[in-house]
């Protein structure tokens, strides 16, 4: 079975995008915006027509969405999906990226914004006002902010598996399939667990375990673009201890790593470290193995 690459940009590669884009952007007037795919477009008032000439003057993100802050009130708001990516040009470059769905002109630059593959996910949407701005913003808390007796209570409030409840836009802001499997690693929990039946002490690590793996891999990816555009965003990254390595030895124990399937994506963990040896039954190939299927780390020798 194919490893399955379909997670989209997290909270990090968010955070980095919004700090390159801060860099090069903010203050600067914006020209105009040109649609390359009219459907990327998901609002109709304002017209896109009406950024024109107004300047940054702020950038955002809410969840995994991008956003940016004109003068007049208005937002422009780019949710990337799977497969959104961004680029940034010089303006007298002939050969834009592939696949453009939209590019933000700037005076001497240009920012583009493509989609890989025949799917068209990725969303712009224009909106005017704060109030119409927060209709946009699923409502999850963002673990960067919070203290641990409000994450604990704000994990607790629902009985999710910990891998839902990290990854629920609803509950926590930010975080999808990648950065959860590598958080879960480092507190050494199941992403099985239920939240219902945490530990005190568990809940303290998994507080940790979050703040420490997002501001890590931030000031990871900023330190690895030494200063330009970010431009190969990607859920998989070789310095990752779980997520992506399926089979791969953990850089902890170095059990092989184990995955769960579920329609197009998979959670990454290791049995060693974070289930007491236990592997936990994919659906699909526990059915096709029944009584063949492993229970325990060791009998995978």
């Amino acid at each position: 079975m194919r490893r399955r690459n379909v997670d989209m940009p997290e909270l990090p590669d968010i955070e980095v995008y919004l700090k390159s884009l801060r860099d090069r952007i903010e203050g600067q007037a914006l020209v105009r915006v040109r649609l390359k795919n009219p459907f990327l477009l998901r609002t109709a008032v304002p017209t896109i027509d009406s950024v024109a000439g107004r300047r940054v003057v702020n950038l955002r993100r809410i969840g995994k969405r991008i956003v940016i802050g004109l003068d007049g009130d208005l937002f422009l708001v780019v949710h990337l999906m799977i497969a959104g990516r961004l680029h940034w040009r010089d303006a007298d470059t002939s050969r834009e990226p592939r696949n453009t769905l939209a590019v933000f002109e700037f005076d001497n630059c240009h920012l583009y914004l493509t989609e890989a593959g025949s799917k068209r996910r990725a969303s712009l949407h224009l909106i005017e006002g704060e109030q119409a701005l927060r209709a946009l913003d699923p409502g999850g808390l963002d673990v960067m902010s919070m203290n641990e007796p409000t994450f604990a209570r704000t994990l607790r409030a629902r009985n999710h598996t910990l891998k839902r409840a990290l990854t629920d836009p609803h509950i926590f802001s930010g975080i999808g399939n990648a950065y959860s499997d590598e958080i879960l690693h480092a507190a050494k929990l199941s992403p099985l667990a239920l939240t219902s039946k945490l530990s005190d002490a568990d809940a303290a690590a998994l507080f940790a375990a979050t703040r420490t793996t997002l501001a890590a891999w931030i000031a990871r990816l900023d330190e690895q673009r030494h200063g330009k555009f970010p431009e190969k965003v990607t859920a998989f990254h070789e310095a990752m201890a779980v997520h992506g390595r399926y089979g791969k030895p953990c850089p902890v124990c170095g059990a092989p790593v184990q995955r769960i399937v579920y329609a197009d994506n998979e959670t990454n963990y290791c049995a060693r470290c974070q289930t007491g040896g236990r592997i936990l039954a994919d659906r699909a190939m526990s059915r096709l193995l029944h009584d063949d299927w492993p229970r325990n780390i060791d009998e995978l020798g």
